[in-house]
């Protein structure tokens, strides 16, 4: 998988987080802990797809 297709699922994924984590809050019987465990979900990969165009941007030095 190329660093760029894998960039592309990292933000689809966070993409469905943000979407799921939306229609959970409408929902009155939603548990704090499941909204709170998908809000870490969505921050985890919200630092890698940083690091990954963080590490794709940096000049290499050989």
């Amino acid at each position: 998988m190329s660093m760029q297709s894998h960039l592309s699922e990292l933000e689809r994924r966070h993409q469905a987080l943000e979407k799921e984590i939306q229609s959970e809050k409408i929902h009155p019987a939603t548990s704090e802990l499941k909204l709170a465990e998908l809000k870490r979900k969505k921050l985890l990969l919200k630092d890698e797809i940083e690091r990954l165009r963080a590490s794709n941007a940096a000049p290499t030095v050989h």
